[in-house]
């Protein structure tokens, strides 16, 4: 799982390729632009100005989101209270011998990091941090059941490559741990995905993309409770669903990923999903590729 290669992306900051996976940690356009956009612009951290929160960064990699998070949250001098889930320590020896990567931030960050990669811990007067390594579907059952994140990063590897951790099952698990005014962000605009959190009770935004055209039409997904839609403050990289990405939560697209007793492989979830997409009565992802003339290569779902 650890064998990787370094990749340079368009926007001057590294990033890796895990070869087990067959996937870039991030896009070609920028590993640290994709996470300002996706990530920190996101979430909205103004509002903690000062104060404390609680976060979730699930499938850590290399920590661009927690890096970006603690280098805003040390300018603005909020507390935090961190959680990283993360099965492979090599993308985070990687970062750390960086200078890159490590020059992009705060030099806090870079102790931080350290201490994570030595210790699975840092505290100061302001920032408690932790990373559980190992399987998320099975560490995130040592997070305390009375702690509820004020921000949940979920950025796996995609659903196709990592069902793992978007199935029904383990975003259940994600969602409990969510506060009634969190907000739960992922890179992911997949069908499957949506719709799963949609069912657990989330009102779901897309994030705007930099730019318009058919075949990049979201930057991922921002889910919130319902009860908190209507209080939800001013974000400008947010906004409703649009009438294509709701006809995409009508297709086979949308059927969900299921692992029953969170543990089951890859191939299972996958073979799983697939059987029940050739039963089902949906209509087809290319019937509504077509109608929005969209390519299959834009799409994840």
């Amino acid at each position: 799982m650890s064998e990787l290669i370094e990749v340079l992306t368009k926007d001057g900051s590294y990033s890796l390729r895990s070869v087990f996976f067959q996937e870039n940690f991030h896009s070609l356009l920028g590993a640290l632009g994709e996470t300002k956009l996706k990530f920190t612009s996101t979430s909205n951290l103004q509002r903690f100005k000062g104060k404390s929160l609680n976060v979730l960064d699930i499938c850590f990699g290399l920590g661009y989101n927690s890096a970006s998070l603690l280098d805003e949250l040390i300018k603005q001098k909020s507390y935090l209270n961190l959680y990283a889930l993360e099965i492979d320590k090599k993308p985070l020896e990687y970062s750390l011998s960086n200078k890159s990567f490590l020059k992009l931030w705060a030099p806090k960050v870079k102790s931080i990091f350290e201490s994570l990669y030595r210790k699975d811990y840092f505290e100061d007067q302001f920032f408690t941090c932790r990373i559980l390594w190992g399987d998320a579907r099975e560490k995130i059952n040592i997070i305390p059941s009375s702690i509820k994140f004020d921000l949940i990063y979920l950025d796996g590897f995609s659903p196709q490559k990592c069902p793992q951790v978007w199935t029904i099952e383990f975003l259940s698990k994600v969602v409990e741990k969510l506060n009634s005014q969190g907000y739960l962000i992922t890179y992911s605009s997949s069908a499957a995905v949506r719709k799963t959190l949609r069912n657990l009770g989330l009102e779901i935004f897309t994030i705007k993309p930099y730019f318009n055209e058919k075949t990049f039409w979201s930057q991922g997904t921002v889910a919130i409770s319902r009860l908190y839609k209507n209080k939800l403050e001013p974000n400008f990289n947010l906004e409703k669903l649009s009438v294509m990405e709701e006809e995409h939560l009508l297709t086979k697209a949308s059927i969900p990923y299921r692992d029953q007793d969170l543990n089951s492989s890859k191939e299972d979830i996958i073979k799983k999903r697939l059987n029940e997409q050739l039963s089902s009565n949906l209509l087809s992802t290319k019937k509504w590729r077509k109608k929005w003339g969209m390519t299959k290569s834009s799409l994840k779902s």
